[in-house]
This record gives C-alpha cells, structure tokens and sequence, in this order.
C-alpha cells in the first residue's frame, strides 16, 4: 500500500471518529482509538501513548508512512491466515 498523508488524515479526521488499525510493513501495528492519539506529517505520523488518565502523553513514536502495509477500521480488522474477521478483543 502506498500510504499518503491525505488518506490517514481522512481516518483521523472522520466524522463521526471510528478507531482505525495502521499494520506496518513488519506486522506491527498502532490501535488508534481516538484522534488525538495520531498527529499526521508529509511523509510520517506520530503515535502518542499514555500509561496514566491524565490529557498528557508519557511518549511518542515517529513512523514513516512509507512502512504501512494496510489501514482498517478496527470493526473490520481480519485474520491475516484465515481472511475472515477477527472476533472481538483478539
């Protein structure tokens, strides 16, 4: 897949929201389950986390968009053996 920023910022600017799964090249993958979570650039997209309950991420990570794989809504997300969807909190 040839992921551009305009295509993930669609995702992240959804209305109304729905949390979406960004899979990489390696087959790791980022939840992201609500829009302040992501923050998209030209050519990469930074992944933001918190351990706690406050508004404060602990950290972040910087991902090239050159490295996705596949974007999916996470009510969509499939097993990659099987083609069929994944059950729910798998």
């Amino acid at each position: 897949m040839n992921m551009n920023p305009t295509t993930l910022q669609g995702y992240v600017r959804a209305q109304p929201f729905r949390p979406f799964r960004v899979t990489m090249n390696s087959g790791k993958f980022y939840d992201i389950r609500h829009p302040e979570m992501v923050h998209v650039g030209k050519d990469f997209f930074n992944y933001y986390t918190s351990s706690g309950s406050d508004q404060f991420p602990d950290s972040w990570e910087t991902v090239s968009l050159l490295l996705v794989e596949n974007v999916q809504h996470l009510d969509q997300v499939v097993n990659a053996a099987t083609g069929l969807p994944k059950p729910k909190g798998e």
